[in-house]
């Protein structure tokens, strides 16, 4: 992981930081958790198939604003939504292309991957909803006018992916100042976050992990938000997080990940986390709305 000495931040990136959501600080001086972003995770996923546009809308359906994904490329160099390298838990893939072992992602075809259902694994009511491409997907989730948390998912078996992805955002009108308000880019991978914040300075970017708090200037240097399981961190590690200026001179953010119950949800609420991610917005939503 290549890293620039934090001095080295440019003066021009604060300006985009009036962009961004308020911050802990400004949280804490509500004495409130009003401000704990409720997202859900690959869209309200206990509702509706993962990663696909009926999560997203079901999302909506709730009221909920941010929904997170994940975008992979095919072989032919299409990027996808879909959370597993390989197909086989969410597609009928084993059936309708059975001798195609692992089943990995980047041994199909946009093409053959729009001819499987994502749908009936999950239930008989979402028989043929299909694996949307990340167009199909901003599209929806513009119409819907809601918010995006995006993961660069493996990026190490996608080479270029970063540069790909931004590009499609762009295309689709998501690098404007508008829609930048409403995007994040995360990634397990340092390298991969580090890459998006290189090419577009002005993009929000998250890590997802937990580094060791002697690390967090380093991640600082090109993520506003370190987002972690929420079986790994306590208050006192959130308060670290914190009390370092990210990427774009606001104090890093967290999103924790992956609370499905209120009382974990006001625990972790609690310990002051800007956001949750969530397969259940709805319950998360409830159990945040009892303590302000």
């Amino acid at each position: 992981m290549q890293i620039r000495p934090a001095a080295a931040l440019s003066g021009a990136l604060l300006g985009v930081s009036a962009l961004f959501l308020p911050t802990a600080a400004q949280a804490a001086a509500g004495t409130s958790h009003h401000h704990t972003v409720t997202v859900a995770h690959r869209g309200a996923s206990a509702y509706a198939p993962e990663n696909t546009l009926a999560a997203v809308d079901a999302a909506d359906d709730l009221g909920i604003d941010w929904v997170e994904n994940d975008v992979q490329r095919t072989r032919d160099g299409e990027l996808i939504i879909m959370h597993d390298t390989t197909l086989n838990r969410t597609t009928d893939v084993e059936q309708v292309f059975p001798d195609r072992a692992p089943w990995k992602i980047s041994d199909f075809t946009l093409d053959e991957i729009e001819k499987l259902d994502a749908g009936s694994w999950f239930g008989s009511k979402f028989a043929g909803e299909p694996v949307p491409t990340l167009e199909e997907y901003l599209d929806r989730v513009s119409d819907n006018h809601q918010k995006l948390l995006m993961e660069i998912k493996a990026p190490e078996l996608y080479p270029g992916i970063e540069r790909q992805s931004l590009r499609e955002l762009r295309r689709e009108g998501w690098l404007d100042r508008k829609h930048l308000k409403r995007l994040i880019v995360q990634s397990f991978s340092a390298d991969s976050v580090q890459a998006v914040h290189k090419l577009r300075r002005d993009v929000k970017t998250g890590f997802l992990g937990t580094p060791a708090v002697a690390d967090l200037p380093r991640y600082a240097e090109f993520a506003d938000q370190i987002n972690p399981s929420h079986t790994t961190i306590d208050a006192a590690y959130v308060k670290e997080i914190q009390a370092v200026r990210g990427a774009h001179g606001r104090p890093l953010e967290v999103y924790t990940w992956t609370v499905n119950d209120g009382p974990t949800a006001v625990k972790v609420a609690r310990m002051g986390v800007n956001g949750i991610i969530t397969n259940k917005p709805d319950v998360v939503r409830e159990a945040l709305d009892d303590i302000r």
